[in-house]
């Protein structure tokens, strides 16, 4: 601390209790698509903070290209650019490069962090040295069907260059963690509220067995899993909601026990999770899920489903380890499992289990763990740059 008194010729330009009021986040996903991690936690971080939420671009544009701004909240703009169709990788990178500079100018970068999800977004604002830098890694998208092969190298670029490093869950921290030295992992949360309104919703209203499932249905998506289950329990209904993308529709089972209901508000939810019997994580065991967290199993827990998964890492551990879902491997399994909750007719243990579980975390926690780790990181840049 000497430093700080006797070097009085080096004053810092901003306080230790300074934090940068606008975060400008790159992602590879829309705000509009499915709501989830990074919506959940931006809306609770523009409560402190003025969010830019930049998409990917749309290849449309007539005449100039440019982006449009969509008012997402009360500090939440969504940035859309927009340029012409048709462009060489090289020309699209120079093309955003010349409309984020653009909508730089003139902005105080100490007063800025930028928070990526997508690596590739460094095409066009690596120049940029804000007074915070975040890379909240939710998943490897290296391993996802159509990633650019520059994604590993644009990832490790990336961790070079971040002052914090945040995961979404324990197995992709644990292959990360020796690659940035500030890095934390946090899993899947939950909004319990919103969810625990399935509780004292109207139940399943026709007396069939309903199994339920919703999320992105792609190349993660076990679609001989579900075929399975339909032609082995005609009886039972398959509710499968979400959009259907990266795979040919024509590839998912026709059964008529199975019942694709497509693209649902983050609002309904509930709702439809309340006539369910059983929620399902039907995921594959590829390169595309080794690490991910899926945000749905507490989600689908907090509406006092009984759930039942593929043996996804970061569903295993916890969850199944502390026996709040049910795991398995195939079809057989499921349908043991699913019977199995059925014959069930005390469940009260185990819902004072799971609500025991989902009390230690919420997003609400979540955010401002987060929030302050980032704010203990500027500090710590600070101090450094005043001992210097």
């Amino acid at each position: 601390m000497k430093l700080l008194i006797t070097h009085t010729d080096k004053k810092p330009q901003k306080s230790f209790n300074s934090f940068p009021k606008n975060m400008i986040c790159f992602s590879h996903l829309r705000w509009d698509f499915v709501f989830q991690r990074p919506q959940q936690l931006l809306t609770r971080l523009s409560e402190s903070l003025k969010i830019f939420f930049i998409e990917e671009p749309v290849c449309d544009a007539a005449g100039k290209d440019h982006y449009t701004y969509l008012n997402r909240g009360e500090n939440i703009v969504v940035m859309v650019p927009h340029i012409k169709s048709g462009l060489t990788a090289d020309e699209s990178r120079i093309t955003l490069k010349g409309l984020f500079d653009k909508f730089m100018e003139n902005r105080d970068l100490a007063d800025h962090a930028f928070w990526y999800y997508t690596p590739m977004a460094l095409e066009f604002s690596r120049k940029y040295n804000p007074e915070l830098t975040v890379f909240d890694c939710m998943d490897e998208l290296s391993a996802f069907k159509f990633a650019p092969e520059e994604l590993k190298t644009l990832e490790k670029e990336l961790l070079k260059k971040a002052d914090i490093v945040f995961t979404g869950g324990y197995s992709i921290y644990e292959a990360k963690k020796n690659q940035h030295a500030n890095i934390y992992p946090f899993p899947s949360s939950i909004e319990k509220e919103h969810f625990a309104r399935a509780r004292g919703l109207v139940k399943n209203t026709n007396g069939n067995i309903k199994l339920g499932f919703y999320g992105v249905i792609d190349e993660r998506f076990d679609i001989d899993l579900i075929k399975g289950i339909a032609d082995a329990k005609p009886e039972w209904e398959i509710i499968l909601i979400g959009p259907v993308v990266k795979i040919d529709p024509a590839t998912l089972p026709e059964n008529k026990n199975i019942y694709y209901l497509g693209s649902k508000t983050y609002q309904e939810l509930p709702e439809f999770l309340a006539t369910w019997d059983i929620a399902l994580i039907p995921f594959l065991l590829n390169e595309s899920t080794r690490f991910i967290s899926p945000t749905k199993t507490p989600e689908y827990l907090a509406a006092a489903k009984p759930v039942i998964s593929t043996p996804i890492r970061d569903v295993v551990n916890p969850y199944g380890k502390n026996k709040l879902v049910h795991i398995g491997s195939n079809a057989s399994d499921f349908i043991e499992a699913a019977e199995k909750e059925l014959r069930n007719q005390n469940k009260d243990k185990w819902l004072n289990q799971v609500d025991a579980f989902l009390a230690l975390n919420s997003w609400d926690k979540t955010s401002d763990q987060m929030l302050k780790l980032m704010k203990d990181t500027v500090k710590g840049k600070l101090y450094t740059s005043i001992a210097q």
